[in-house]
């Protein structure tokens, strides 16, 4: 008998908050990665397929996720005209884990301690399969795009730019 959990086993808040939907995902394992084509190469798939979950701050106390292709940055006049503000900002470390419970490098929409609107880049592909965080560093989900983003409720925009 194993002591490591079954691929599938909610062992984060992200994969039980998963679990609860109708979503089809693969949880992925790895090692820690250092940069985002070392996480790309672990999981086995392109950079434009790996989706970083950065949490924004858009004003006192009101933060939204926006999702970003791993070979794509955000593009910081682009999000503040999508999303109506003169000024948005990433929170600190200990800023952005209290919003959403989880560490930097390891945020995900699934599973926040706070519920909070999705914008996803325009460029993430609504064909295939992409991969976001799992809750924890080393964990991670492989799901359809399209389903993620219809899950999500997200906001399609122009937000990102390549790097």
């Amino acid at each position: 008998m194993s002591d490591e959990a079954p691929q599938d086993a909610p062992t984060t808040p992200a994969l039980a908050a998963l679990a609860a939907t109708n979503l089809t995902y693969e949880v992925v394992r790895t090692r820690r990665a250092s940069s985002v084509d070392e996480a790309a190469s672990l999981r086995g798939i392109p950079a434009s397929a790996l989706l970083k979950t950065l949490v924004v701050r858009r004003g006192e106390n009101d933060y939204v996720f926006v999702l970003v292709p791993g070979d794509r940055v955000l593009d910081w006049p682009r999000l503040r005209a999508h999303l109506g503000v003169r000024r948005v900002s990433l929170p600190d470390a200990t800023e952005a884990q209290a919003v959403t419970g989880y560490e930097r490098g390891a945020i995900t929409p699934f599973g926040a301690i706070r519920s909070l609107p999705v914008v996803a880049d325009a460029s993430i592909s609504a064909e295939g399969d992409v991969s976001l965080g799992g809750g924890d560093h080393g964990v991670s989900v492989r799901v359809d795009a399209s389903a993620l983003l219809e899950e999500l409720g997200a906001a399609i925009a122009d937000v990102a730019r390549p790097v």
